[in-house]
């Protein structure tokens, strides 16, 4: 259904770019209420899911990351990983080490997160399955080059003009 019929707009959207950036917006939104609904249930968020999976496959051998490099790999603002780690740190997910070097800490997955992220990532990915089955491969990749494409648009000079 066309976003404007769906959300009930009177006018048309103006342009198609507008009509294309308001369509990954609410797209996004949509998404991230499933996923906060579908989290929940394992009293987990998708931030903590994804630290849960980039641990399990991000840190090889090690068996952990440190904190910078979990904050440069997340789809969240680098400067909450410090009070993320330490929420989940609280519930057991993860714990600290001390690395090498002492001014920095490494973050391994406890039993207890391993525990719940084997019980939970294959659930998440059949839900993945299932939200993504209208698309086809073919399409799922288009998706994937075009969302590419716009990442890499969005230079340091364009973000800066958008908040002007």
């Amino acid at each position: 259904m066309p976003l404007e019929k769906e959300l009930g707009l009177k006018e048309p959207i103006a342009t198609s770019e507008h009509e294309a950036v308001l369509n990954i917006y609410y797209t996004a939104s949509l998404l991230k209420k499933c996923a906060d609904d579908f989290f929940r249930d394992f009293g987990l968020t998708d931030v903590q899911f994804n630290v849960l999976a980039l641990i399990e496959y991000q840190s090889g051998s090690a068996g952990g990351l440190t904190q910078a490099k979990i904050g440069e790999m997340m789809l969240v603002n680098r400067a909450n990983i410090t009070s993320l780690i330490d929420r989940m740190e609280k519930s057991q997910l993860v714990e600290r080490t001390a690395d090498t070097d002492r001014r920095t800490n490494i973050i391994k997955m406890t039993a207890k997160g391993k525990k719940l992220f084997t019980k939970v990532e294959p659930l998440y990915l059949k839900q993945v399955r299932q939200v993504m089955s209208p698309v086809d491969k073919p399409e799922q990749k288009k998706i994937i080059t075009v969302l590419e494409k716009i990442r890499m648009g969005l230079s340091e000079d364009t973000m800066k003009n958008f908040k002007e």
